[in-house]
């Protein structure tokens, strides 16, 4: 991202060898376990873990310029990445004896979170029984944890967070997708599993987030003032290496000999300018987490800034690809993986346009009784 911080050696090692491993990933339709490894290594699982437990707490500017660098290589890979922080952001959120259980083993404790609302969750004498499946888990076959949110009933229930051991769920493969092939978001089951109060805590508090300090890292920003970078920074990195691909290939015609239309240059430049254009708008929404205070004008600006930048990397990645010909539709060719791995992560709920637009005009829109 422009006037990045320096991203580390271990973050540019985990991008490289998951660029290597990218083909493999989305044939297999889940990341390779020494890719895995390497991003728990460059340290994404404790970016927000609680520095009483090893945790190594940094910037979102520093996350978002970190998962954007992986995503260069696979986005599938940042994708994870960016999860495995935000999931250990989420269980920050725990009491404190349900974080110790959570972070017992170290810091890089592998967690996964399912943030739809389903199943059913009963309460019981210190906890809940909590069943059901959840779809679209990212990364959940290399999890150690996953945070599962209980029903949400609206008027009477905001709904739960509840967090479970790896041994408490199973995994079925459903994974089977156009785009984002490697994040292998399988779904889990639960049946009648005992959550612990320690282990669980309200929706309403990851949304509204909780006061803390402005210096220093935040670990307890409202959900919609920073998931935006969570799912956009990856398909930045997609688009940045989308750009690099047509630019040597462009490139290597030239050297060739071989005639370069105007077209391909026109298109390429407009890319080009979409993408330096979202970098620059998730730039401040990262910058704003950082810095600013959490009011609820900048939380909606976040949220539209973030599903604006979908729009303009699907864009551009639409004109890299068309540009490439029929070259671009060939299996072996990155360039259409990279297509499909952005319009699949564009796709999130997150990152629409519409819901964004509406929280960010809801100030002028005075509530009324509809009839």
């Amino acid at each position: 991202m422009s006037e990045a911080p320096e991203t580390s050696t271990t973050v540019r090692a985990a991008g490289t060898l998951a660029g290597r491993h990218a083909a493999a990933g989305d044939a297999e339709r889940r990341l390779r376990p020494e890719v895995v490894d390497a991003l728990v290594d460059a340290g994404f699982g404790r970016w927000f873990t609680p520095p009483e437990f090893g945790g190594e707490p940094r910037s979102y500017r520093e996350l978002a310029e970190a998962v954007t660098t992986v995503g260069e290589g696979c986005a599938s890979a940042a994708w994870v990445a960016g999860l495995l922080a935000g999931s250990a952001r989420f269980a920050g959120f725990l009491p404190p004896q349900g974080q110790a259980e959570v972070w017992e083993k170290g810091p890089d404790a592998r967690l996964v979170a399912a943030v739809v609302p389903q199943g059913t969750a009963a309460e019981v004498d210190g906890g809940w029984l909590v069943s059901g499946t959840w779809s679209f888990v990212s990364g959940v076959e290399f999890s150690d944890w996953a945070i599962v949110l209980g029903p949400v009933v609206p008027g009477v229930d905001e709904g739960r967070f509840f967090v479970v051991p790896r041994s408490d769920y199973t995994i079925t493969d459903t994974w089977f997708t156009l785009g984002m092939r490697a994040t292998g978001s399988q779904s889990l089951t639960l049946e009648e599993v005992f959550v612990p109060s320690r282990r669980s805590f309200p929706r309403a508090e990851l949304l509204a987030g909780r006061p803390e300090p402005v210096a220093g890292p935040r670990r307890f920003a409202p959900l919609f003032a920073v998931n935006g970078l969570t799912f956009g920074c990856p398909i930045l990195g997609a688009a940045r290496g989308a750009l690099r691909i047509v630019e040597e290939s462009l490139t290597q015609a030239s050297a060739e000999g071989r005639a370069v239309r105007d077209s391909a240059r026109i298109a390429l430049a407009r890319a080009a300018g979409e993408i330096d254009a979202a970098e620059l708008l998730l730039a401040r929404v990262a910058r704003s987490a950082d810095h600013d205070e959490f009011t609820p004008a900048l939380i909606a600006r976040s949220h539209r800034d973030s599903a604006l930048c979908a729009a303009l990397l699907t864009s551009a990645v639409d004109a890299l690809h068309n540009g490439s010909g029929v070259r671009g539709e060939a299996q072996s060719d990155p360039l259409q993986r990279v297509w499909r791995d952005v319009h699949a992560g564009a796709k999130h709920i997150v990152l629409q346009f519409e819901p964004a637009a509406l929280h960010f005009t809801e100030h002028l829109v005075r509530p009324h009784s509809g009839g």
